[in-house]
């Protein structure tokens, strides 16, 4: 009896100074032995492996735990159980005293009521425990990418939070993630924050041109996520625990979730559209006012038009308060009264090496009178082409002027000309050899002795011209000779004079001579008596 009692007391002070045993599902057994693998929470042992076997099903092992008596109230819904092994990953590197200790058996504590024995052990180590404060969100994306388990949340370029989990959500057709922001920071995300996807090297092309932007190192390598609220929105309210974000793809999405057009406007541009896109900008003198939502002539029932059909949102509040007031109504007055005084739409380029092009609006003074219609259930805003439309309607006018002329003719005669040109050259060059030679034969001259002596010549020759130039002065012996011969020249010139002034009084003095004072007798002809 007295055996039995013992007996029954150590049974009873075994039993009653054991724990709970608790069973853990998991894929495999890889680095777990029963009496050797410890159960710990937080690096404490809570336990150790009391049994481990194949499931029935074969696709699983189980694993028993032998918790300590102390270690009851970590059985709680909820509770996590994975197994610590030297891991390596991209986004952390864990478990490596487990190269000389051995693998163990990870605890984390639920926060559901106690009492479940049975669980589902993970994988892969969550990011971070239950025990550490903070803000546990959950993050949806259309696509997952590169961001993964332990990929960083950055906000303005600091690190202040982890990606937990990554599964897909067949459901929703979408990748759910489990985000957990520490405690110290979790006030900086509200309900109206938006996250956004910072994986990789982000390279756009648009209407701005080229944007780069490059992420952390860690960032391109693991992945990750950042937020931020809207420069234009005011912060709302704190996010609570298990609030739903959308996990937009890079930051100009997420900027963009952040506009809410009101107003829908139609625009006919009679230009091409090459090089404009959905959301591209909307603008007045250069502010964003909205974006272009479509681009299709289904938009315009009548099927005769051939200009280009362009629907515009655009978002009141951007504007002037005065003026979104004014504006809330598609067909306002304000707006008819803006069109009449000039107010038009233009496609303009927003980069010359995309060629990305833009929606402007603005008042333009020499427009065409146009009103605001109606096109079905849109409101429509008159265009005007662009100033590189222009350009191009000059240019092709130019060429159609320039083809009209007659360029044939003109090359024709250019050639001939040229032709010409050359056989005068040849002749020039011809010419040109000829006055080499002469100049040559100079040289060949002025380099004679003879030729040396013929400045002595010219000066005897110019003495002897002086002398006779001198004797013809009014000092000289000819200047004398002269002026007799000239006297004598007017005497004969005064006879001759007399003698014609008698033959005009009397002719028959050529026969009878001059009458003298008295009666002459004729003389008798010679031979005769």
């Amino acid at each position: 009896m007295l055996a039995v009692l013992i007996g029954g007391w150590l049974i009873w002070q075994n039993v009653s100074s054991s724990g709970p045993v608790a069973r853990v599902r998991f894929d495999t057994a890889d680095g777990i032995s029963a009496g050797k693998t410890e159960v710990r929470c937080r690096s404490v042992r809570v336990g150790y492996v009391k049994d481990v076997e194949l499931a029935p099903d074969l696709d699983s092992v189980l694993v028993y735990l032998q918790m300590d008596p102390e270690a009851k109230q970590l059985l709680r819904k909820g509770t996590r159980f994975w197994v610590v092994r030297p891991r390596v990953s991209t986004t952390d590197i864990s478990g490596l005293g487990t190269l000389i200790t051995g693998a163990y058996i990870e605890l984390d504590p639920g926060s559901g009521p106690e009492g479940p024995t049975k669980y589902k052990g993970r994988e892969t180590p969550p990011a971070t425990s239950r025990s550490i404060p903070g803000l546990r969100l959950v993050l949806y994306a259309d696509e997952a990418g590169s961001l993964t388990t332990g990929s960083p949340i950055y906000y303005r370029g600091y690190e202040v939070g982890r990606i937990e989990s990554r599964r897909l959500d067949i459901a929703g057709s979408r990748v759910r993630y489990d985000a957990f922001i520490r405690a110290d920071y979790a006030g900086l995300v509200r309900e109206n924050t938006r996250f956004w996807n910072t994986s990789g090297i982000d390279v756009t092309a648009g209407a701005e041109g080229f944007k780069l932007r490059t992420p952390s190192f860690q960032a391109m390598v693991s992945g990750g996520a950042a937020f931020a609220v809207p420069q234009d929105m005011e912060p709302g309210p704190n996010a609570a625990d298990g609030t739903e974000f959308i996990l937009f793809p890079d930051e100009n999405e997420a900027k963009r979730s952040s506009f809410t057009p009101t107003l829908r406007f139609l625009m006919l541009f009679d230009q091409s559209v090459r090089g404009l896109s959905k959301n591209a900008p909307v603008e007045f003198r250069g502010i964003p006012i909205g974006r272009v939502s479509d681009i299709s002539f289904d938009l315009v029932p009548d099927s005769d038009d051939q200009r280009i059909p362009v629907l515009v949102e655009i978002d009141p509040t951007l504007l002037r308060a005065e003026i979104a007031q004014k504006i809330s109504q598609a067909d306002s007055d304000f707006l008819k009264t803006s069109v009449e005084r000039g107010l038009r739409a233009a496609l303009k380029t927003g980069s010359l090496l995309t060629g990305a092009l833009f929606v402007d609006l603005d008042y333009y003074e020499e427009a065409a009178p146009a009103g605001v219609s109606k096109i079905g259930d849109y409101t429509t805003i008159p265009t005007i082409s662009s100033g590189l439309a222009q350009l191009e309607a000059k240019l092709s006018a130019i060429l159609d002027k320039i083809e009209k002329l007659p360029l044939e003719e003109t090359v024709n005669q250019i050639v001939t000309t040229a032709d010409e040109a050359a056989k005068t050259m040849e002749e020039a060059r011809g010419t040109l050899k000829e006055i080499e030679g002469a100049a040559a034969s100079m040289r060949a001259a002025m380099e004679d002795p003879s030729f040396q002596g013929l400045p002595a010549d010219l000066a005897k020759t110019l003495d002897e011209l002086q002398k006779s130039v001198a004797s013809m002065g009014p000092e000289g012996a000819m200047q004398g000779d002269l002026l007799r011969t000239l006297d004598e020249m007017r005497a004969a010139l005064r006879s001759m004079k007399s003698l014609t002034n008698t033959i005009d009084e009397k002719p028959n003095s050529l026969l009878f001579g001059r009458e003298s004072s008295g009666n002459p007798t004729p003389k008798a002809p010679s031979g005769r008596r």
